[in-house]
């Protein structure tokens, strides 16, 4: 059975783990229909369009 000959330092061992819980900022792309931030791949929240085609109705 494989066992660590020396202890790996709290240092070392967080060192290793710092990457893991890095987060990412959400991608974001221009609604092709009113130029607002949105969500790729997702109903354009402001105008209600996905792909040149209005699918949701938006009240003002």
């Amino acid at each position: 059975m494989a066992v660590p000959k020396r202890k790996v330092s709290k240092a070392r061992r967080d060192k290793r783990r710092s990457s893991v819980w890095k987060l990412d900022a959400p991608a974001l792309s221009k609604c092709t229909q009113c130029g607002e931030l949105k969500m790729p791949h997702r109903v354009c929240p402001v105008c209600g369009y996905y792909k040149g085609k209005e699918v949701v109705k938006v009240e003002a």
